[in-house]
């Protein structure tokens, strides 16, 4: 194969690491530095040279899998791969072979071997970007690791050693171990090799992927790792494959912060919730493989029992209030005092604060259940009838004013109903017209009704009365219609 043929190679090869051709390239030079590969770090004075072979001969020692390990004098051993041999037979223990010095392991104190001539030039024709082999680390750099393929020099980038990021001084760690790679560039001139191991790992994750996705039913259970954490959930690797845990669906209870659930790392048991193989998007639920705290909730809180609940949230219309992880009630703003009207439920209660309420209903099915505070106290409306009978007066504070008419309070908790039609006799405007706000009346009550917390109030039938002779008797008497004057006869008779 030509230098030609090698550069056509190269541009239909994969990018290493999703990386063009150009800023690999960049990576690489960056990563040497002033050095070649045939500068590298503690190469021994045998090597080859660029118009021929330092040829040696060594003594075989011993066999050890895939490697034959010699002697080569001067208390030097060597190590030599089979692959090396091609199609010559292996030699036995004591034979002597010749073969070249390509490298050397510091930390095996092992000459790196391969055979000459034949051998190598035949391993040179075989080689192609985009071809997959495997090498050996000898040594290693600041730009990555240093490896011999059969014999043949090549350089590991430190980011294509693996899918996530390698830190350098976690390089050490992967002197003699074996790695198969992919080659990126062959260097003809120099007689090495640029190789990704990150494009190899990349394609086996990605027929993992496919493999586990085809599997994956909804319902199944898994077992997957936490990758990543998201304000939103957390993406889970469930064999080669993401899956999203939604924040809903972590737990029963409310939750604000998902690293307060799961952590990066950890393993979890997941059901299949949801799968769109258009997308390929997977749903997974924690909660669901979980018991439901709802399931007995009417046994645990029944109606017209108190118990005490943390209040978790404020909503204009009334206070959430949890009495357990994953089961919140709601305190309707109606249902937080007999005393005062509330406006907002802040007015009684704040976020994280503990109160105790008392169970008025549980909807098992809708899984709601209604609680309230003030009913831990003494309803005001219980005997309304008999503490305000009708036709008896009543005196109060006017509480509110509205368009048709204005509140009394009567007692603490307990109003009534002027009606703008029961201010006056006469014909009124506005209600502001009669009474104000805060001040102090007497009224007549006209009707109650404790069911429905209703007692209507009349000031005009006080007025009406011949003993009363407050202000509201004399606008009234000054309202009625005056008798008209009869006109005298003409011719001056009466």
């Amino acid at each position: 194969m030509t230098d030609g043929d090698a550069t056509v190679r190269n541009d239909e090869s994969q990018n290493p690491g999703g990386l063009s051709e150009e800023l690999l390239q960049q990576e690489i030079e960056k990563a040497l530095g002033d050095m070649s590969l045939m500068d590298m770090e503690d190469r021994p004075a045998q090597r080859r040279q660029a118009g021929g072979e330092d040829l040696r001969t060594g003594t075989v020692v011993s066999i050890v899998g895939e490697d034959i390990l010699m002697d080569m004098g001067g208390k030097s051993t060597g190590v030599l791969s089979i692959k090396q041999l091609g199609d010559e037979p292996v030699p036995a223990v004591g034979d002597s072979v010749e073969v070249v010095v390509t490298g050397y392991n510091q930390d095996e104190g092992l000459l790196l071997l391969s055979r000459q001539g034949a051998v190598m030039a035949a391993s040179w024709d075989t080689l192609a970007v985009g071809q997959d082999v495997e090498g050996r680390v000898t040594g290693h750099n600041k730009g990555g690791l240093e490896l011999t393929v059969d014999g043949i020099d090549a350089f590991l980038p430190v980011s294509q050693i693996d899918r996530t990021r390698i830190d350098s001084d976690d390089l050490p760690d992967y002197v003699n171990q074996k790695m198969r790679c992919q080659i990126t560039e062959v260097r003809r001139s120099e007689k090495s090799l640029i190789l990704s191991r990150r494009i190899v790992l990349d394609a086996e994750a990605e027929v993992a992927r496919k493999e586990q996705l085809a599997t994956l039913v909804e319902g199944k259970v898994v077992t997957g790792t936490v990758k990543t954490i998201m304000p939103y959930g957390a993406f889970v690797d469930i064999g080669g494959v993401d899956g999203l845990l939604h924040i809903g669906d972590m737990g029963f209870e409310r939750i604000e912060d998902p690293r307060k659930v799961v952590r990066e790392g950890q393993k979890l048991e997941l059901l299949v919730l949801k799968i769109d193989r258009e997308t390929e998007k997977i749903g997974l639920g924690l909660k669901q493989l979980l018991a439901d705290p709802w399931a007995d909730a009417e046994s645990k809180w029944p109606v017209d029992t108190v118990v005490s609940g943390r209040v978790t949230r404020l909503m204009d219309f009334g206070a959430f209030c949890e009495l357990e992880a994953g089961v919140e009630g709601l305190i309707p703003i109606s249902e937080m005092s007999f005393e005062k009207r509330i406006n907002h439920p802040s007015e009684v209660v704040s976020e994280n604060e503990v109160v105790k309420v008392r169970v008025m209903r549980v909807e098992l099915d809708r899984k709601r259940i209604s609680l309230s505070i003030k009913r831990l106290q003494d309803d005001p409306w219980i005997g309304a009838g008999v503490r305000w009978p009708v036709d008896s007066v009543a005196e109060g504070t006017v509480t509110r004013i509205t368009d048709f008419g204005a509140f009394v309070e009567l007692a603490r908790g307990v109003e009534g109903l002027v009606h703008i039609s029961e201010l006056s006799a006469a014909r009124v405007n506005s209600v502001t017209d009669v009474v104000k706000q805060g001040e102090k009346i007497q009224a007549k009550v006209v009707s109650v009704d404790e069911e429905r917390r209703r007692i209507g109030l009349s000031i005009k039938q006080i007025t009406a009365s011949p003993d009363y002779t407050g202000i509201e008797a004399a606008e009234a008497e000054a309202a009625k219609p005056k008798p008209k004057r009869k006109k005298p006869l003409r011719g001056g008779l009466e």
